[in-house]
């Protein structure tokens, strides 16, 4: 697997990847079950994206977080951010939230079609793929949505926001409350972004 993932290294620069956790400060995002709040945990798992690609990669991407701390963002500085940095994918982490009992996780892309909808769309069925599978969560599929760090970002460089279950489910509140498997998320996550970037060279 590590030759899988240190595969794209092989074949030029540093791929720099911008992951956005959702929401910060005042801005909760969901509550879930347990009182579980969305803003931690996508802080949580885009952190142990970094020490994964640290530790497991050697730090072979060039990876970069639009909040370190819990502290709100603007949308429009989350995605110039992004654009500063000449992202090669950005990915926006939150979790769900559904008065009925939904599960699953589930990758927007942005309604707009142009250069970048088409690998968009690839880029999040990478990362649905590898997180479905190995995680056991439902998949959902790709949908498309006009959400602001997409319609800002899609045009000029693959843009996804993942919502990685529901936490006002039971179940999946219950599995982020466990460090490991915050872990295995994230790890899925990562994967899911180097097999993209892989089937791109």
């Amino acid at each position: 697997m590590l030759l899988l993932l240190k595969m794209c290294f092989l074949f030029g620069q540093q791929k720099v990847i911008v992951i956005d956790p959702g929401h910060g400060g005042k801005d909760t995002g969901a509550i879930g079950i347990h009182g579980i709040l969305e803003k931690e945990v996508v802080l949580h798992i885009a952190k142990e994206i970094i020490r994964l690609n640290k530790t497991l990669l050697e730090g072979n991407f060039d990876i970069y977080l639009t909040r370190y701390k819990d502290t709100l963002i603007s949308l429009s500085d989350r995605t110039q951010l992004a654009k500063r940095l000449h992202a090669d994918a950005f990915v926006s982490l939150h979790c769900n939230a559904s008065p009925t009992y939904s599960k699953g996780m589930e990758v927007y892309v942005h309604t707009s079609d142009n250069l970048y909808t088409k690998v968009s769309i690839a880029l999040g069925l990478s990362i649905l793929q590898e997180s479905t599978e190995k995680l056991g969560f439902k998949k959902r599929g790709v949908k498309f949505a006009n959400f602001q760090v997409l319609r800002e970002t899609v045009s000029v460089f693959p843009a996804v926001l993942v919502e990685m279950g529901f936490i006002t489910n039971t179940d999946e509140a219950d599995y982020f409350l466990k460090p490991k498997n915050s872990k295995a998320m994230a790890l899925a996550v990562l994967i899911g972004i180097t097999n993209y970037l892989n089937s791109a060279l």
